[in-house]
């Protein structure tokens, strides 16, 4: 059975030819024939890197070049399965990564020693922190240099090399430095197999004068990874499910919610069959915003404290009981601890482990096996839809625009909001693009992605450019402030060589309005570019690209209209100009709470 193996999230559409990584199912990856024996010019350490990135799934490889990286690339580049993506710089490389994983469930990129490596860590780190498959890749120094006391450029001027290799311990979950051709396979296939399982990013350091080596540990094409299936303790998983459908069945009005861990346990689909099983509204804390169907007739929107869905934070925080399936509670989804929530109403799912009021904890319980198994042992009880559905009353609309009065946030996305199909996805730029997309509803299939728990601005361009990569087939519409967009615009370029279709809207209202809401000062103020002056500097008549600079709804209207149409095969970049304090209400009201979290006094000693 030829099996290609790919950490494919599979709470999101199938985009590649690769099967998933479940955490309880095994994944068969004997062939029927024997490996084929590699022609000895090609039994190289740089062939097998770029065959094993083929074979987990990558076909993209976002890289910056350095000398100690060169000759690795030669080899990449040679493997006739994988697209060299040249990025303008190390950071948006990682991001490049972190927004292919996303969406074809595993990245890689490839940097130089230590003046690469950490400019990539940013990401590398926000990688880590939203649980994605990451392959780092280094060229290091030449093996001989190892142990001479000699001191090399591109470091801090010690004779010391593992600085990089520290500095990336703490955000990878497993660092393998090549300096030699005898363990390199055994180091390479740990790290990747490392990835895949943890779901996290991996750091590769390889020697600079090592990937052009044959060797015959690389004379075959690799033998596909096996990797070990995760199973429930059974015991602890009928135990579990046995306590918590005690505890919801006796609930009177209870209420499940979805997290983003759902995602690394693969348990959206498990997620959904629960939810229709038991007839419990049920809604997303917005970090999992994407990850279940929004059109399901028991969704009522994102649960976020203050700043949730019209009418969800009354009927979750009223609820005698909640299932809250991979949650990550910190400041931010929190609202600056402000959740009405009571621990001994709450049964908490992680990936491995259910934890039932305050008390008992069950481990060894995968959570795509504790959903499952909950189906089946639940009352149906739709009380708390039903309350939803008596309170409810529908959103009122923007208030009408006056011909060629000056655009506000809000009439813009009700406009994206028409743009949305399963052909499209939106990327959400950390800033008040959080609170505005939030509101979007997602039809069936459409992609949606932004970075909150760590949260670093000018993620999503780097982001956008991956994602695109990965899923040509979807139109990406990201949405992106001025602030966030000035630290990381030029790859915007590589988008264009790429031939990349996303439609950017560059939110133009003068600052890191996020910021403003949170503490204001002279230092959230920026200086204003002309944003489509530069991407037309930066297009330069080289590859297809459009943009538009907008100031009321009527032009807006046109540029969408051009974009969707005679432009629908550009990159088009839609410059909206707002005011500086046209922001959301919810950034409003969350601004404040965490303003608040920020400054609490030191407690008495």
């Amino acid at each position: 059975m030829d099996t290609m193996i790919g950490a494919v999230d599979a709470c999101k559409p199938a985009c590649s030819d690769v099967c998933s990584l479940t955490s309880n199912v095994a994944v068969s990856t004997i062939h029927d024939s024997v490996p084929s024996f590699v022609n000895s010019s090609e039994a190289t350490l740089g062939g097998h890197i770029a065959r094993r990135l083929v074979e987990i799934g990558v076909t993209d490889v976002f890289t910056v070049p350095g000398d100690f990286n060169l000759t690795l690339l030669d080899h990449l580049i040679a493997e006739p399965g994988l697209t060299n993506i040249g990025c303008c710089n190390e950071l948006n490389a990682g991001y490049a990564a972190d927004g292919y994983a996303r969406s074809r469930g595993v990245g890689a990129c490839v940097v130089t020693f230590t003046v690469g490596g950490l400019s990539v860590l940013n990401a590398i780190a926000g990688a880590y922190s939203e649980n994605l498959p990451v392959i780092c890749i280094v060229g290091g120094p030449n093996s001989n240099d190892y142990g001479t006391n000699r001191i090399l450029h591109h470091t801090i001027g010690l004779p010391d090399f593992s600085q990089e290799l520290r500095c990336f311990q703490t955000v990878t979950c497993y660092q393998a430095v090549v300096n030699n051709l005898e363990d390199a396979h055994e180091l390479i296939d740990t790290a990747i197999s490392t990835s895949l399982k943890e779901s996290k990013p991996v750091y590769i350091s390889i020697g600079c004068n090592l990937a052009a080596i044959p060797h015959p540990t690389f004379s075959r094409e690799p033998v596909p990874f096996s990797l070990a299936p995760k199973w429930s303790n059974k015991m602890g998983l009928e135990a579990a499910v046995e306590a918590a459908a005690e505890f919801l069945n006796k609930a009177v009005k209870p209420v499940l919610l979805g997290g983003p861990k759902l995602r690394v346990a693969n348990a959206c689909d498990a997620f959904v069959e629960l939810a229709d099983a038991c007839g419990y509204s049920f809604a997303v804390m917005p970090s999992a915003k994407g990850l279940v169907p929004e059109d399901h007739p028991h969704f009522i929107g994102t649960y976020w404290g203050a700043v949730s869905t019209a009418f969800c934070a009354e009927i979750v925080e009223s609820a005698d009981a909640y299932l809250f399936a991979g949650p990550i509670f910190n400041d931010y989804s929190s609202v600056g601890y402000s959740l009405l929530l009571k621990k001994e109403k709450a049964i908490i799912v992680q990936p491995d482990r259910v934890t039932v009021g305050n008390g008992p904890s069950f481990g060894c319980v995968l959570m795509k096996d504790f959903l499952g198994a909950l189906a089946k042992r639940l009352k149906r009880n739709s009380t708390s839809y039903d309350n939803y559905h008596r309170i409810y009353v529908p959103e009122g609309h923007p208030l009408k625009a006056v011909p060629r009065e000056p655009l506000r946030v809000n009439v813009l996305f009700q406009h994206i909001q028409k743009m949305l199909s399963s052909e499209t996805a939106v990327i959400a730029e950390t800033g008040d693009s959080w609170f505005n997309c939030q509101k979007l509803k997602l039809p069936r299939g459409c992609g949606y992605e932004f970075q909150m728990q760590y949260g670093s601005i000018g993620w999503s361009v780097g982001a956008t450019l991956g994602y695109a990569q990965a899923v040509p087939e979807k139109r990406v519409i990201a949405c992106i402030g001025d602030g966030s967009f000035q630290v990381t615009a030029q790859d915007v370029s590589t988008m264009i060589r790429c031939g990349q279709r996303t439609i950017i809207f560059l939110i133009n209202n003068g600052g890191y309005t996020i910021e403003v809401e949170i503490h204001d000062g002279p230092y959230n103020v920026i200086k204003n570019w002309n944003y489509t002056g530069l991407i037309d500097a930066i297009h330069n008549g080289e590859g297809k690209c459009w943009t538009a600079k907008i100031h009321c709804e009527e032009e807006l209207i046109e540029a969408i209209e051009t974009a969707t149409g005679a432009k629908k095969d550009c990159l088009c970049f839609l410059e909206v100009i707002v005011h500086k304090d046209d922001t959301s209400k919810e950034l409003l009201e969350w601004g404040s709470r965490v303003s608040a979290a920020n400054s609490r006094p030191p407690n008495p000693q």
